[in-house]
C-alpha cells in the first residue's frame, strides 16, 4: 500500500517556476549586482549622443580654420600681384610722360644714322652695318645730325644715292663687288663745336660677302666705336662724343641712341620686390586661428561627456 506522494526537490521552487542547476530563481536574478564597466542599452545610447556631436563640431572647426588659413595665405600673394601691376602701370605712365615731354621739348640725339638707297629715295636701314651685307650695285648712306630717337624721323643724307653716278667710273673686278657710299656730315647746327666736313661720295670695291661696316671702313677711315659697338665717328668726325643727348650733360647708352632705351627701371623693381621680405602675417594669423578653434572644440567635447 502506498502512501501520499512526497513532493520532489523541484516542488520547492513554487508553482510554474523551473529550478535546477544553472537556472536562477526569480528573487536571485532580480537582485544580481551590475558588474563594473557594463552599460545598459539606454545609458550607452545617451553617451554616444553626447560624444558624436562634439566630434562633429571639432571636425567642423578644424575644417573652417583650414579654409580661413588658405584664404589668408592667398591674400598676400594677391596683394603683391596687385602692387606689382600698379608699379608697372605707374612706370609705363611715367615713361610715356617722359617721352611726351622730351618730344615736346624737341629733345634729340647727335649721332650717325644709317640709310640705303631704294627706288630713288633714302630708306632707313633696319639692320646694323655690321649685319647688313649690301649687294653689288647697292648704295649705303650716312648722315650725322641731331635727330629724334627712333631713326625713322632722323635727318636723311642730303645728296642722291644713284649708283651709276657714284661708281660709274670704277671698273668691275672679278670676285668683288662695288658699293656706293654717301657721307653727309651734317650742318653747323648739328655739330658740337666742330666744323663739319663737306659731304662726299665714294665707291668701295670689296669682297662679295663684305658687310656695310667693312664697306665704310674701306672708304672712310678712321672709324670710332664705343664699348657697346655703337658707331661714334666716320672719317674721324666728330672727334669726341657718341650718341650724345641734346642739352644733357650725360651720354646715353647704345640702346638709348638706337631708340630702345629702358630708362632707370632698376629702382622700381627693387621697390616692388621689397614687399616679399619678413614673415607672412597671413599664414601666422591663420595658424593661430586653427589652433584656437581646435582647442575650443576639444574643451567643449570634454565638458559634455
Amino acid at each position: 500500500m502506498t502512501g501520499p506522494a512526497t513532493p520532489g526537490p523541484d516542488a520547492a521552487a513554487g508553482p510554474g517556476v523551473a529550478s535546477g542547476p544553472g537556472v536562477a530563481s526569480g528573487p536571485a536574478a532580480a537582485s544580481r549586482p551590475v558588474v563594473a564597466g557594463e552599460l545598459s542599452a539606454p545609458d550607452g545610447q545617451r553617451r554616444c549622443r553626447r560624444v558624436t556631436p562634439a566630434v562633429v563640431r571639432f571636425a567642423a572647426g578644424v575644417l573652417t580654420g583650414l579654409l580661413i588659413l588658405l584664404v589668408l595665405a592667398a591674400a598676400p600673394a594677391q596683394a603683391a600681384g596687385a602692387r606689382a601691376a600698379g608699379a608697372r602701370a605707374a612706370a609705363a605712365q611715367a615713361a610715356a610722360a617722359q617721352a611726351a615731354a622730351a618730344q615736346a621739348a624737341g629733345a634729340g640725339y647727335r649721332y650717325w644714322s644709317f640709310w640705303k638707297w631704294s627706288d630713288g629715295a633714302w630708306a632707313y636701314q633696319q639692320q646694323g652695318p655690321a649685319v647688313y651685307v649690301p649687294q653689288d650695285g647697292g648704295t649705303d648712306g650716312w648722315r650725322f645730325a641731331v635727330s629724334p630717337d627712333g631713326g625713322r624721323d632722323a635727318a636723311r643724307p642730303g645728296g642722291p644715292g644713284d649708283f651709276a653716278t657714284i661708281c660709274g667710273g670704277t671698273p668691275e673686278r672679278s670676285g668683288r663687288k662695288r658699293v656706293a657710299v654717301v657721307l653727309d656730315f651734317g650742318t653747323a647746327a648739328d655739330a658740337a663745336g666742330e666744323t663739319p666736313p663737306e659731304p662726299r661720295t665714294a665707291c668701295a670695291v670689296v669682297p662679295a660677302d663684305a658687310s656695310s661696316a667693312e664697306v665704310l671702313a674701306t672708304v672712310a677711315p678712321p672709324l670710332r666705336y664705343d664699348t657697346n659697338g655703337l658707331l661714334c665717328a666716320i672719317a674721324g668726325y666728330p672727334k669726341s662724343g657718341c650718341g650724345d643727348r641734346l642739352g644733357a650733360a650725360d651720354k646715353p647708352t647704345a640702346q638709348a641712341a638706337g631708340g630702345s632705351g629702358t630708362g632707370s627701371g632698376g629702382g622700381t623693381a627693387a621697390g616692388g620686390g621689397g614687399g616679399g621680405a619678413g614673415p607672412d602675417i597671413g599664414l601666422i594669423a591663420g595658424a593661430a586661428l586653427v589652433a584656437v578653434l581646435a582647442t575650443g572644440a576639444v574643451v567643449q567635447a570634454r565638458r559634455r561627456r
